[in-house]
Formats: C-alpha cells, sequence, structure tokens
C-alpha cells in the first residue's frame, strides 16, 4: 500500500504544471485545471473561469465551485495512501464572494485527519488578490473498490 502510494504521489508531481484533461473524473477533465502542487496531505489546483463555469448573472456557478473543491479534495485523497478509493459522504461549501470570467482561482485542499474507514478535508478557493471565493470541508470514507482494480 504505502508504495503505491508513493507511486501515485510521483506519478501527479510529474503533472505539476500541467492541464489536468486526462484524469479517471470526466467532471474534472472539463473544468481543465493545472496542477500547482502536491503532496500526500495538501494539494493545489488553479483554474480559469469561462463563461460555461457561470450562471446566468455571468459569475461563477456555485455548482461549478461546488465541483471544483470537491475534485481537488478527490484528487488530494486519492494520493493519502489508502488501498481502497474514497468517495465523498458530505461536502459542505460556504460562498464568500463572485469569480469573474477571465479570473484564475486557485484551489487549494489539505488533508485534517486520517482514519482507518473516514478522512477529512478542508479546501478553500482564492482569487489571485488573495480574497476568498468559497470554502468546504468534506468527509471521504473507505469503499470496498481497491485503487488496484481499478489499475491504480
Amino acid at each position: 500500500m504505502e508504495n503505491t502510494a508513493n507511486q501515485l504521489l510521483e506519478l501527479f508531481k510529474s503533472q505539476i504544471g500541467k492541464t489536468l484533461n486526462k484524469t479517471p473524473s470526466a467532471a474534472g477533465n472539463w473544468l481543465g485545471g493545472k496542477l500547482l502542487h502536491v503532496d500526500s496531505h495538501h494539494i493545489q489546483v488553479s483554474y480559469v473561469v469561462r463563461a460555461d463555469m457561470c450562471n446566468p448573472g455571468r459569475i461563477l456557478h456555485g455548482g461549478v465551485a461546488s465541483l471544483m473543491l470537491d475534485e481537488v479534495i478527490g484528487l488530494g485523497n486519492f494520493i493519502a495512501g489508502s488501498e481502497y478509493l474514497m468517495t465523498s459522504i458530505n461536502l459542505n461549501v460556504d460562498f464568500l464572494s463572485a469569480a469573474q470570467i477571465g479570473e484564475t482561482l486557485e484551489v487549494g485542499a489539505k488533508l485534517v485527519r486520517s482514519g482507518s474507514n473516514l478522512n477529512h478535508w478542508e479546501a478553500v478557493i482564492r482569487k489571485d488578490s488573495g480574497k476568498i471565493v468559497a470554502k468546504a470541508s468534506s468527509n471521504l470514507i473507505k469503499t470496498h473498490v481497491k485503487l488496484s482494480e481499478l489499475g491504480f
């Protein structure tokens, strides 16, 4: 298990600076984020707000902001050391400010607690100015699906 986690971490580190558009997550691929940093307990991804990510008011849709948070948490958890796939059982999001088309956002997530069956993460979306757009917490639970069964 430890070797697999290290291999996944090294694979992810090789993707730093690249667009995340060939991951196992079709929704994450649609977001088209760029991996900025990754280690076993922290990950950062940047996204550029596009028109197709916005609500009728032409600001970032809350559902898309939630997707960004959930996706980055999920990516981070993927390499946090579990031999099993883990899935979100909740996602609590606070929307704190708007993001406009063309703005670059950075989503950072950190593993707060790692347990045998449950991991707890916190994540924040920030603008270049440092202003928080949204923040979230999420719990992920271990499934019965081994990552090795998925080809990882």
